[in-house]
């Protein structure tokens, strides 16, 4: 079983670009309930299908697998619900992890996020100087979220 614990930062500044380098993801949710999510995704060329659980703290159960790239889009195009999320993801190497910066597009756009998976829900760990608020807990910041209720609808 796979297991993710990941916290969610707002950004203060751009001072992250410098370097990063990024791919293109496109995502939609065939299900996306309190229980957990169904969600098929577009990384450039690769197609992924991911089933996650609702969070317990910061941890919940993670599984994905890729896909045939034809099969993820015609799932994107035909089974997901509500709006497609469409994004930019930078990785960005800072001490001794690796930082995911979410730059949104679409629907989303002007939504920054940045995301740090870690071992142990107390792990410790550098926090850059262009890390903001923490948003962790808030559950308008889920992808499967922004999805239903977009950023341009806040």
């Amino acid at each position: 079983m796979g297991i993710e614990i990941e916290r969610k930062f707002l950004l203060k500044d751009d001072a992250w670009r410098d370097g990063a380098q990024s791919a293109y993801y496109r995502q939609g949710y065939i299900f996306a309930e309190k229980k957990g999510v169904v969600r098929v995704r577009t990384v450039d060329q690769q197609g992924f299908i991911t089933i996650k659980s609702a969070p317990v703290g910061l941890k919940r159960q993670e599984y994905e697998y890729e896909i045939p790239l034809a099969d993820a889009n015609s799932m994107l195009e035909t089974l997901c619900e509500n709006f497609i999320i469409e994004k930019k993801r930078y990785k960005v190497k800072y001490g001794s992890h690796i930082w995911e910066i979410d730059e949104f597009e679409g629907h989303n756009r002007g939504l920054l996020l940045a995301e740090i998976e870690l071992s142990d829900e107390n792990e410790s760990f550098k926090r850059p100087s262009w890390i903001g608020k923490e948003v962790s807990g808030d559950p308008k910041y889920h992808n499967s979220n922004l999805s239903k209720q977009p950023f341009d609808q806040w």
